[in-house]
């Protein structure tokens, strides 16, 4: 019987998602691309109204979403990209869910700055559709730097 020789097969990219395939993120990257995306977020309320009106109303939303997938990535720089985006998109809804209870102190949190920034004020379903898009536009990103840095295969010639 041949032994089955590992190195000439080779995966294709699309379905490294769903491998077991071993991760190391760079946390200093990740944690740098979560700062460009605050900032792309405040620069989006900052100039609310020079943007489109769909840019202007959702934008806010889709870029929370990605950074917290960005911040998961830094922290679990070793997991998967599907048990990221899991854990994206349970704390993002988590988050969501948390806008329908206003006991007053909760309130006055929210009446913060920085409070409103990160817990949002109302329950809105059209942020769940705009978290759904910023986790996975994030999760495509993480894929693509993936992709990019993982040691080619040597081409046998």
């Amino acid at each position: 019987m041949r032994r089955l020789d590992r190195r000439r097969i080779r995966t294709p990219a699309w379905l490294s998602i769903c491998m077991p395939v071993p991760i190391h993120r760079s946390r200093p990257l990740y944690l740098l691309l979560a700062a460009a995306t605050v900032a792309l977020g405040l620069a989006t309320r900052r100039f609310r109204g020079v943007l489109p009106h769909a840019i202007a109303a959702y934008a806010g939303d889709v870029l929370w979403a990605a950074m917290v997938y960005l911040l998961l990535a830094a922290v679990w720089n070793r997991a998967a990209i599907r048990l990221v985006t899991a854990g994206a998109a349970i704390f993002s809804l988590a988050l969501e869910l948390s806008q329908l209870y206003h006991a007053p102190w909760i309130s006055a949190v929210r009446q913060t700055r920085l409070g409103g920034l990160v817990l949002g004020f109302g329950f809105l379903w059209s942020d769940l559709a705009c978290y759904a898009a910023g986790i996975a536009l994030a999760a495509s990103l993480d894929l693509a730097i993936r992709l990019r840095s993982s040691p080619r295969p040597a081409v046998a010639r």
